[in-house]
């Protein structure tokens, strides 16, 4: 096989022209030996259209030789003749040695196509051919996992775990971990995601251990692992919004507002960094960079409906109600997607002595929030200092329904009854 290892030598040189010309040689009149261990190294050298001239031209000779099938396979699928692929492993007998590996093959395209049902059926009858082969149990628990069939794929995984913990460059600790977190079993989850750490220090891995600690409440665990993911990749970007949460949850809200920063430097352009880090600007009492930071996140996304709200219930609480109204018209929104910014505004041209624009948007609220008790007392005095008694007598009412024994109510709607709309 010298000529073999000579083309080899030829491409991990560059000399490519030399190469092929070598190439041909064999094409053209090498034995079917060399024709096939050729193919096999053009193919793991990326060079598709050759080695399937080779394996076509051996199939002339031998038609039904199921290496010469499975090899071809594999270059197709390789090119991307997914269809062309298939049609060729389908040509594989029972009774050929290699139609256990065609079926995994086989496998793989159904499963990429969407067929699971089809996928599934090659994988069992593969088991039952090879039913020592870990790899199946592995691809099975892979298409159980996409079909979020939680307790086959844990059964397959286990399978594969009494002989490997790594299976074709995956943790399968790993896997084990996700599907639990997935399932929400936490706890259960975390100790195979120690195990997974322990068979190899992975990025990933350890953000999802981090996030699981998170959802299952260890927050003090949750900072640990995201604290140590950050060393190992600051760029890792999800990690910051979660990393602040855990601490706001340890009430260390420094130290959320710090991380927050930090994820900001490392993503720019991630409007919940800013938004969260507005809600925790406010918990500290620094509003000013608690209405910076909200604005940069609508400046990020103009229709972030919840951070737009959020400002507003600040501005509204600092008395900004101008604020409140050059907010609202900058947003493109339908009332009846977020009908609060018309409660807002109501209230905000109120306190500005804007009645007809206030009545104008209290209206349109109220189709909103007709059951809602705070909107009604806002509506209800509005009327009242409109002297729009019969109507804010209506809305009392309403409330008296809410809240039959409050004084406050029945005295007014006594005081309404002495009245001559009422």
């Amino acid at each position: 096989m010298d000529r073999i290892n000579k083309i080899i030598q030829m491409l991990e040189k560059g000399q490519h022209k030399e190469a092929l010309t070598e190439y041909n040689v064999v094409l053209n009149s090498g034995m079917s030996d060399e024709k096939f261990l050729l193919a096999e190294e053009l193919y793991q050298f990326g060079f598709l259209e050759e080695a399937q001239a080779l394996v076509e031209n051996l199939l002339e000779i031998y038609p039904e030789e199921g290496e010469l099938l499975v090899l071809l396979g594999e270059i197709l699928v390789e090119a991307g003749e997914e269809e062309r692929a298939i049609l060729v492993l389908e040509r594989i007998t029972e009774q050929d040695p290699n139609y256990g590996q065609s079926l995994l093959l086989l496998a793989d395209l159904y499963q990429v196509q969407g067929l699971y049902e089809v996928c599934e059926r090659k994988l069992l009858e593969a088991k039952k051919i090879l039913p020592e082969e870990v790899i199946i149990d592995f691809a099975l628990g892979e298409l159980y996992s996409e079909q979020g069939e939680i307790i086959k794929a844990m059964v397959a995984y286990e399978i594969v775990l009494k002989e490997n913990s790594m299976i074709a460059g995956v943790n399968i600790y790993q896997r084990m971990a996700e599907l639990l977190s997935s399932s929400g079993a936490f706890e259960e989850a975390l100790t195979y995601y120690d195990k997974a750490l322990d068979e190899k220090l992975e990025i990933n891995t350890l953000f999802g251990y981090a996030f699981t600690a998170l959802q299952a409440d260890y927050n003090r665990t949750a900072i640990e692992k995201f604290e140590e993911l950050k060393v190992l990749d600051p760029e890792y970007h999800s990690l910051y919004l979660h990393l602040a949460k855990a601490y706001e949850r340890e009430e260390e809200l420094e130290n959320s507002f710090r991380t927050i920063h930090e994820g900001i430097k490392q993503d720019e352009f991630n409007k919940d960094l800013y938004f969260y880090g507005g809600k925790i600007a406010i918990k500290l009492g620094k509003t000013d960079k608690a209405e910076q930071l909200f604005r940069e996140a609508l400046a990020l996304d103009p229709g972030f409906i919840e951070a737009a709200l959020t400002l507003n219930k600040l501005f509204i609480q600092q008395e900004q109600y101008e604020d409140v109204i050059d907010l609202i018209s900058q947003l493109d929104f339908e009332e009846d997607e977020e009908p609060q910014f018309l409660w807002d505004a109501a209230l905000s041209f109120h306190r500005l002595e804007e009645f007809s624009y206030a009545l104008d948007k209290y209206e349109a609220a109220y189709t909103f929030y007709k059951n809602n008790p705070d909107f009604l007392r806002d509506y209800g005095y509005f009327l009242i200092e409109e002297g729009k008694t019969d109507t804010a007598a209506e809305i009392f009412k309403q409330l008296q329904k809410h809240d039959p024994t409050n004084e406050e109510y029945i005295d007014l709607l006594e005081r309404f009854k002495g009245t001559e709309e009422y």
